[in-house]
């Protein structure tokens, strides 16, 4: 990896933890917060990249893991990442690799549907595929009622999607840093 790369992994990972500063939005029927944070990781695949999106999430699952207090809830170590919310957590960098991964063999065409069904598959999709099934084990549910208690999420993850699509698309034109791959 070149230090350019190095920069925009640790740049992306920075963007994760600043938006850990806007405060969580408890719910009163699933124990995982609303927060901004995931933003940060569909921003980081559709401008990253695979590689580099998946990695800038790895380094902020790292930072969590080592205690330092980058969650949204101010909480960090491997007792937040054990938490109902934990799974979400974890599947930042696979949610992340996704979204650069599917970005990439689209980028010759890319524009804001493909931008959109990018992040949709990668930042809700596989979030909630791993994040669910660990939410109900972790916070003693049945997987069906931590599904549909997740469902309350959807409609601010779509909102996310946009932003994150928008920011992808006007990045492509400005300042394009996904390496094109074959389909």
């Amino acid at each position: 990896m070149r230090t350019k790369d190095l920069v925009h992994v640790a740049l992306f990972a920075a963007i994760v933890v600043v938006l850990g500063l806007f405060p969580a939005v408890p719910l009163p029927f699933v124990p995982v917060p609303i927060t901004a944070q995931s933003l940060g990781v569909m921003l980081a695949g559709s401008i990253l990249g695979a590689r580099k999106g998946g990695l800038a999430l790895l380094v902020f699952v790292v930072l969590v893991a080592v205690g330092l207090p980058v969650l949204s809830s101010g909480a960090g170590g491997l007792g937040a990442l054990l938490r109902p919310s934990g799974g979400f957590v974890l599947s930042w960098p696979v949610a992340a690799f996704v979204i650069g991964w599917l970005t990439e063999r689209v980028w010759r065409r890319y524009n804001l549907g493909w931008a959109l069904l990018c992040n949709a598959a990668g930042g809700i999709v596989v979030s909630y595929l791993i994040g669910v099934p660990f939410l109900a084990v972790a916070g003693g549910l049945d997987l069906w009622t931590a599904l549909t208690g997740s469902l309350a999420f959807v409609p601010g993850d779509a909102a996310k999607v946009v932003l994150a699509s928008l920011a992808g698309v006007t990045m492509r034109r400005a300042y394009p840093l996904v390496p094109a791959r074959a389909a």
